[in-house]
């Protein structure tokens, strides 16, 4: 079998995209088909896989996302901006467009080649100062039904080794006192509006090198402290810079993409593993 595929990545997160407005998977062949072709070194590999498919709520296209482990995310910004320049440069959508998300409408716009803003979903059930052992962390979600992200507050964090960190992330990523468990993402205040974000993704299991809707969470709680202007705010993680503005109108991700390789996908494991 041979699936046209294009893999792209935004700030260190990477992604198989496909369109299955044209191969018409069904749902659980998809799940299959993440867990298969994510697999680093078994297959082509990536931090998720990010479908195309025909949209139900009057958006131009629909987002479904699989993280590497065949879950369902509710959203990615970092993916969302990558599946925005797959949308325009395969003409599927204009230079601004509206992705339909399992957290609601997302909107796009192209900046230029490589750049695109995608406006998150907005900040919901948002819970502050919570107590976790000896940290004070707080809780956001994006979009409803949304996206949990914790916030975590660590000293150093830019020159903090992630092994260090490892089992803390992995407690506060599944939390009990959280029903859906969370994203965690430690963070550092610097001066001049610049934040270090380290970020342990849900359905990853690991910290990756960004998360944007973890830097959109980051920044608005952020913004509300009053540990940053409520404006742009400069991102640091570990694949590069994101910007994310935090305006009366919404939250807004910004950053660079990059088209890795297209082509087919030949994995010749995928009729036995996946077809079946």
């Amino acid at each position: 079998m041979q699936i046209p595929f294009y893999k792209m990545q935004g700030t260190g997160n990477d992604f198989i995209i496909i369109n299955n407005i044209e191969l018409k998977f069904p749902y659980e062949t998809l799940v299959k088909l993440a867990k298969q072709i994510c697999q680093r070194k078994i297959s082509v590999g990536s931090d998720a896989l990010m479908v195309v498919d025909t949209p139900q709520k009057g958006g131009d296209f629909r987002m479904i996302f699989f993280n590497a482990d065949g879950t369902e995310a509710e959203m990615c910004g970092n993916g969302a901006r990558c599946l925005a320049r797959y949308a325009f440069e395969n003409q599927l959508a204009n230079e601004e467009m509206q992705i339909e998300t399992v957290a609601g409408m997302v909107y796009a716009k192209r900046l230029d080649q490589r750049n695109y803003q995608v406006q998150l979903n907005d900040p919901a059930n948002i819970q502050e100062a919570l107590m976790f052992n000896d940290f004070l962390v707080d809780y956001v979600e994006l979009g409803d039904p949304g996206i949990p992200h914790l916030v975590v507050p660590y000293e150093n964090l830019s020159i903090t080794p992630l092994a260090s960190i490892q089992a803390l992330a992995k407690s506060l990523r599944y939390w009990d006192y959280l029903p859906k468990g969370a994203n965690v993402n430690f963070y550092e205040v610097l001066d001049n509006q610049e934040v270090v974000v380290r970020t342990f993704e849900r359905g990853v299991e690991d910290f990756t090198l960004a998360c944007g809707t973890g830097s959109g969470s980051t920044a608005y709680i952020l913004a509300q402290k009053g540990l940053v202007q409520p404006e742009e705010v400069t991102i640091h993680v570990l694949g590069g810079t994101l910007k994310v503005k935090v305006t009366p109108d919404g939250l807004f991700l910004i950053g660079d993409t990059n088209i890795i390789t297209k082509g087919e996908i030949m994995d010749e494991d995928i009729e036995q593993n996946v077809m079946n």
